[in-house]
């Protein structure tokens, strides 16, 4: 089973996205990058912004992930970058190397498809 952990950008997530209720609408709906997840099992291990700009303690909050799960014995096996990260954030691409430098799990650019073409149209 795919235990997901999902990233993203902590301003983002903290100011406009509500409860990031849309990364999980689609990994319910298994929509977006989280398609591939159709026909297997999969649950989402926990949510965690990049610890804010310019993404300095990623690496930090990562390892407190582990920390935390070992108890449980729960570990993520993928990791999902939102597009609050991946699409807006001028530290994307540090961040998102940090990550899988460090990490040592499968590291995917996306979670839902639900951006609006155009805001006015």
């Amino acid at each position: 089973m795919e235990k997901i952990l999902i990233i993203g950008c902590r301003n983002t997530m903290d100011d406009v996205c509500i409860g990031c209720s849309r990364c999980l609408v689609a990994f319910n709906r298994r929509e977006g990058q989280f398609e591939r997840y159709k026909d297997q099992e999969a649950e989402v291990l926990g949510i965690l912004n990049c610890g804010g700009c310019p993404g300095a303690s990623i690496v930090q909050r990562l390892a407190q992930v582990k920390l935390w799960n070992v108890p449980l014995k729960e570990q993520p096996t993928v990791i999902h970058i939102g597009p609050c990260l991946s699409d807006h954030c001028t530290h994307a691409d540090d961040v998102i190397t940090k990550i899988q430098a460090k990490s040592g799990l499968p590291v995917i650019e996306g979670t839902h498809p639900y951006m609006p073409e155009k805001i006015w149209a």
